[in-house]
C-alpha cells in the first residue's frame, strides 16, 4: 500500500504577520514530497516515524472525543494501520520550514478522516475555512500553536492567499518565466530550526509596546505590500518593497535568524544582489532570497546551495 502523495510548502510572504493578520501567500512546492505507506517489516527506518504516527492517533482520539463536531476519524482502520507498520515516507526535510508536519496532517486527514472535505468538490470559503480550522489542530501535536495553513496547502496542492485570519482563497500567481533572471531561491542554512521555540520568543515580544508597533506600521505594511506586488507581477515593486522587509526582519527578529547569516543578510541589501527572509519560523532551515540577477546572486552567495523554486 502507499497513499497519494503530498507536497511541501513555502510560505513566500507573511511568516509571523499571519499571526497578527497580514496577509499571505503559500505555495506547493513540488521538489519535495510524502507519502503514507506501510512497512510489514517493520524495519529500522520506518520505526520512528511508525513510533510518532502512533503518539500522534492518541492525540487525533482526544481530539475527536473533545471536539466531534469538528473531525472524526476512521480510528479502527487507522489504529490497525500503525500496528502493521504505517510510517509517512517523505524526502521533505524537517525543521526546514518548507511544511514537513503539514504534509503529514494532509495525508492522514485524506486517508482516515470521515465525510472530509474533498478537493474535488466546489471549495466554498466555509470549507477552506472549516479545513483550515481541522488543519490547526491536527497539526497543534507537532508545534503546540499551528495556523493550519501548511497542510491546507499540501492537501490542496494550490497557492493559497491568506487575506486575514478568516479569510482565506485559493489564488492565481503569475506564471513563471522561462528564462527569467529574476528568481526566488531556498537557501540552506545548513541547520535544524525548531518552530516551538522560536514562536515562543515572537509571543514574548510581541509582549513589548515598540515590537507590536513595528509589527503594525512595518512588517505587516511591507508584506501586505509585496503580497499585493507579487499577485499583479509588478516586479519593480516587489523588490523595493522586499528590501524593506528583509531590513525589518534583521532589525527585529535577529533570534530567528541563525547568528553566522546576520552579515550575509546585511551583505544583500547593502549590494542589492539578494535580499534574504525567513522561512517558516526562522532559527534554522532554508532561508528565502529574492533577487533580480539570478546569477548575480550565485556569484555574491557561491559558498552556498541555493535552490531555484520560482522564476521571474
Amino acid at each position: 500500500m502507499r497513499g497519494p502523495l503530498f507536497y511541501s510548502k513555502i510560505l513566500l510572504f507573511g511568516e509571523y504577520g499571519i499571526i497578527k493578520d497580514s496577509k499571505g501567500l503559500s505555495i506547493p512546492y513540488n521538489f519535495y514530497k510524502g507519502a503514507l505507506k506501510i512497512d510489514v517489516h517493520h524495519t529500522i527506518s520506518t520505526h520512528k516515524s511508525n513510533a510518532n504516527l502512533k503518539r500522534f492517533v492518541d492525540y487525533l482520539e482526544n481530539i475527536q472525543s473533545e471536539n466531534p463536531n469538528l473531525v472524526s476519524f476512521d480510528m479502527e482502520a487507522l489504529k490497525k494501520d500503525v500496528e502493521n507498520g504505517l510510517y509517512f515516507d517523505s524526502s521533505i526535510p524537517q525543521g526546514y520550514g518548507v511544511g514537513s508536519s503539514g504534509a503529514l496532517v494532509a495525508a492522514i486527514y485524506d486517508k482516515y478522516a470521515k465525510d472530509k472535505i474533498t478537493i474535488l468538490e466546489n471549495l466554498t470559503r466555509e470549507k477552506l475555512l472549516t479545513l483550515k480550522a481541522i488543519f490547526a489542530e491536527m497539526e497543534s501535536f507537532f508545534h503546540g500553536k499551528s495556523s493550519g495553513l501548511d497542510p491546507l496547502n499540501s492537501y490542496l496542492s494550490l497557492p493559497i492567499l491568506i487575506n486575514s485570519k478568516d479569510n482565506i482563497e485559493p489564488a492565481g500567481i503569475p506564471s513563471q518565466t522561462e528564462n527569467g533572471k529574476g528568481a526566488v531561491f531556498l537557501l540552506d542554512s545548513g541547520s535544524t530550526g525548531e518552530t516551538a521555540p522560536m514562536v515562543q520568543i515572537f509571543m514574548e515580544s510581541m509582549k513589548q509596546e515598540g515590537f507590536r508597533n513595528m509589527l503594525k506600521d512595518q512588517f505587516v505594511k511591507h508584506t501586505d505590500a509585496c503580497v499585493d506586488d507579487f499577485l499583479k507581477g509588478d516586479v519593480k515593486s516587489l523588490f523595493g518593497n522586499i528590501k524593506q522587509l528583509s531590513k525589518v526582519v534583521l532589525d527585529n527578529f535577529k533570534p530567528m535568524i541563525p547568528a553566522q547569516f546576520h552579515k550575509l543578510w546585511k551583505k544583500g541589501i547593502d549590494s542589492n544582489a539578494y535580499y534574504l527572509k525567513l522561512c517558516g519560523s526562522g532559527g534554522g532551515g532554508y532561508m528565502l532570497g529574492f533577487t533580480e540577477d539570478i546569477d548575480k546572486a550565485r556569484k555574491a552567495l557561491k559558498d552556498y546551495k541555493l535552490e531555484v523554486v520560482y522564476s521571474f
